[in-house]
């Protein structure tokens, strides 16, 4: 199985990017992949973190059972624009997901990917609740092709976050973030690297 992580980047065409950008009011597009990478890595390695644990991966199994089958990816420039609905609206309720994955993280993880990004802060956390329920439904999609219980999808979560962080420098950060009891040693990190984690992307 492939990890969650390459799954989504397969669904960020850029296409897709230059949509998200428009959304956000005309965002610089580089600043808009850089954030859409960052804001994939976070909701993966904490959606990792929460289904660590035995009732935090029955809890993630049950919200995808119920709510997130992975239909939302069949038209996704359509429901992430907004001019397509599910019938499950539960399902594209971004605030909602991000409330759940990230708890009081989530002001952490938007300042974060902001600084990382350049993208304003306002913008960063409007695009999070945009690209929330591509995550779940992606993440949905695979708990049903392989028929994954609570203890399945904590162990693709965990396999796919070890799989990124091989491969990305900015997935140890994001631990670290999501780790962190608010003495600001991440944001002194960013800034120690010049808040350019995700560089490589405006090389492409």
């Amino acid at each position: 199985m492939a990890n969650l992580m390459d799954l989504l980047q397969g669904q960020i065409s850029e296409g897709l990017v230059d949509q998200l950008s428009q959304q956000l009011g005309g965002a610089d597009k580089k600043q808009t992949q850089i954030a859409t990478q960052g804001i994939l890595s976070t909701l993966m390695s904490a959606m990792a973190k929460n289904a660590a644990t035995p009732d935090g991966a029955s809890a993630l199994a049950n919200a995808l059972e119920n709510d997130h089958d992975g239909s939302i990816l069949d038209n996704l420039t359509g429901i992430l624009g907004g001019q397509a609905q599910p019938t499950n609206t539960r399902a594209t309720n971004g605030m909602g997901i991000l409330k759940h994955v990230l708890g009081g993280k989530q002001s952490g993880a938007i300042d974060m990917i902001a600084q990382m990004s350049g993208l304003s802060g306002d913008k960063t956390g409007n695009l999070m609740a945009t690209l929330a329920p591509m995550v779940m439904g992606m993440l949905g999609k695979q708990k049903r092709q392989a028929n994954l219980d609570g203890s399945g999808l904590a162990d693709f979560l965990s396999k796919s976050v070890n799989s990124a962080t091989n491969k990305q420098q900015e997935m140890g950060l994001i631990g670290k973030m999501l780790d962190q009891d608010g003495d600001g040693s991440v944001m002194d990190d960013l800034a120690g690297m010049g808040m350019k984690m995700f560089g490589k992307f405006l090389r492409k």
